[in-house]
């Protein structure tokens, strides 16, 4: 029986760590996704302190008023991943190919010169790793994935002229699922578990016309605690149990200098911090009374972008940028459920004027260097290759689209 619960006190702590129904990592650290719009994606996220449509709600909500009328923004990214383990004993293994669909919708209203507030819908956390049910690291895990929905209600002043500050709630949602093998001595046993949660947090922005061509902007998401709660399930009934937890989703900070002093150019240089040090331990509550704390240990993360959005004509407008991101998880940590990673995302792409609609479009590469595993998370001494000790290689394709209607 103590085994039965040790077992199933692991797999909740390993499943409570993921992050939404996307790849690890999508141009942010841990399992944070900052793909919230084609225009942003095309210029590398640089756009924290110039707005171009209504996903300023998520990157800086303190330029909504610079949009005029009523706007709306509705879109998805589609990502394509593809991960290769090579194992340190030899042999190796690739992860299943799968599309994620991180979507956004958004909606800005201007008031007055001085007052704008907005909605926002969108997938701000999220991972899907799916591995062969007979690889290396079965037992850690084969399909993790889990989504959130941030529902962001914001709003903007105007202090004075060239200072505006903003303010939202978010109203964080949370699915998480994890698929796993168990160990036995005989065949392996299938697990499953299901947990969901909801959390409340808030954002607050501001952007500052330093002159007319150059604009300061900075933006911070606070942390948000989530309880979870949810259901164990096996191949063999008689194990299946519930469980509770809590997962505190990191604070993030971003900060980024515009410059539209060069005709029909804008050009952003940014930066990004994410607070993923709130990630020290999992405790674990089963059912039955027991508990587990599994330790993480994870680091504040840093990241660059930069990107730039030329004015081609009246209707169209040309992108590209760069974004730099560190990994949050440490070597004692890290595992195949999070192959986190250092990456680089390379953009480009296009918006068109069709009013009153809008088009836009961006593709995005995104590699991660390689990454080695070298330590005891998911030892088990009658498996040898159980952790999954060796190298990891990952990189992911991103075609974003992104809808616009202007009132």
């Amino acid at each position: 029986m103590n085994y039965r619960k040790s077992l199933m006190a692991g797999m909740l702590a390993s499943a409570v760590a993921l992050g939404a129904g996307m790849p690890s990592s999508a141009l942010a650290a841990g399992y944070a996704v900052f793909t919230h719009g084609a225009g942003a994606l095309a210029q590398g996220n640089a756009v924290t302190a110039h707005a171009a449509d209504a996903s300023t709600i998520f990157y800086n909500p303190a330029l909504m008023n610079k949009l005029d009328g009523t706007q709306m923004l509705i879109g998805t990214t589609a990502i394509f991943s593809a991960r290769e383990y090579t194992s340190s004993v030899g042999g190796n293994a690739d992860s299943d190919d799968s599309v994620f669909f991180p979507s956004h919708l958004y909606v800005t209203h201007k008031f007055n010169d001085q007052m704008s507030a907005g909605l926002g819908i969108f997938n701000p956390f999220g991972l899907g790793t799916k591995w062969d049910t007979n690889w290396d690291g079965r037992y850690i895990a084969t399909n993790s994935t889990l989504k959130t929905f941030d529902i962001n209600p914001v709003f903007s002043y105007r202090v004075i002229p060239s200072l505006t500050l903003a303010a939202g709630l978010d109203v964080m949602l949370l699915d998480a699922t994890l698929e796993r093998k168990v160990f036995t001595g005989g065949p392996d046993v299938g697990s499953k578990f299901k947990g969901n949660g909801t959390g409340v947090g808030y954002n607050l922005g501001a952007a500052y016309d330093i002159t007319r061509d150059l604009t300061l902007g900075a933006s911070y998401r606070s942390q948000v605690h989530v309880d979870i709660s949810g259901d164990a399930t096996f191949s063999v009934p008689a194990l299946n149990t519930g469980g509770k937890t809590d997962l505190t989703l990191p604070p993030q900070f971003t900060a980024g200098l515009a410059y539209k002093g060069i005709d029909k150019l804008t050009v952003e240089a940014g930066v990004r911090w994410e607070g993923w040090s709130k990630f020290k331990n999992l405790d674990i509550r089963l059912d039955n009374g027991q508990s587990l704390v599994t330790q993480r240990d994870w680091k504040d993360s840093w990241g660059v972008n930069l990107g730039g959005r030329y004015q081609l004509d009246p209707r169209v407008a040309l992108s590209a940028g760069y974004v730099y991101g560190g990994s949050a998880v440490p070597n004692s940590t890290f595992d195949p459920s999070i192959p986190d990673a250092k990456t680089h995302v390379f953009c480009v792409g296009t918006d068109v004027d069709l009013k009153p609609f809008t088009v836009a479009f961006a593709y995005g590469y995104q590699y991660y260097e390689n990454r080695d595993k070298n330590n005891n998370v998911g030892f088990n001494p009658f498996v040898p290759t159980s952790t999954a000790n060796g190298t990891y290689q990952s990189d992911a394709h991103l075609v974003a689209l992104s809808l616009g209607y202007k009132f």
